[in-house]
């Protein structure tokens, strides 16, 4: 009988990079096992739904709404003139739903402006109000985006009105 000496891929070491590929994947694996663990387990109230509003809709003129569900319904206006770096009185009222907090947040709809929160004191009877300004860069018009987002014991529920403020000349 001979025995013959037989090498297989198996015995190989393997490569560094070959090794490296596996660590990460590996760390890329645990970390979307992570995000996905930490997105289901959250509470209710850190999930966000967004409704978009009612059309159409023109804050300049007047108080925009939106659904927030079946049967809640949300009012927002801004009640004064909207004019670059003065004050801006702003009210939401919600019908059929009950809120713990009230935040605005303005962002820039088509530039990097930052984030503008306001968070809204409660008045009673489903009605919010606080103040908020507004400054804008070197652009003539600047677009906005109000982000209403109303705090439930269902979550996030909230919607986003678009306007536009022009600067005097």
């Amino acid at each position: 009988m001979s025995h013959s000496l037989r090498t297989t891929d198996d015995d190989a070491p393997r490569s560094p990079l070959l090794n490296w590929l596996i660590v990460v994947t590996l760390v890329t694996v645990v970390v979307a096992a992570w995000y996905l663990v930490d997105y289901y387990m959250r509470g209710s109230s850190e999930h966000m739904t967004w409704y978009p509003p009612k059309t159409p809709c023109n804050l300049h003129q007047g108080a925009c709404r939106a659904a927030l569900g079946l049967h809640a319904e949300m009012t927002f206006r801004i009640d004064e003139t909207i004019e670059i770096s003065s004050p801006m009185p702003m009210t939401v009222e919600l019908e059929g739903v009950e809120a713990s907090a009230v935040t605005v947040e303005f962002v820039g709809r088509d530039m990097a402006v930052g984030v503008h929160r306001v968070e809204l004191e409660e008045h009673g009877d489903g009605v919010f109000r606080g103040e908020g300004r507004l400054h804008a860069g070197t652009e003539h018009v600047v677009p906005w985006r109000a982000q209403v987002i109303v705090e439930t014991d269902d979550g996030q529920k909230g919607s986003w009105f678009d306007f536009d403020i022009t600067r005097k000349t």
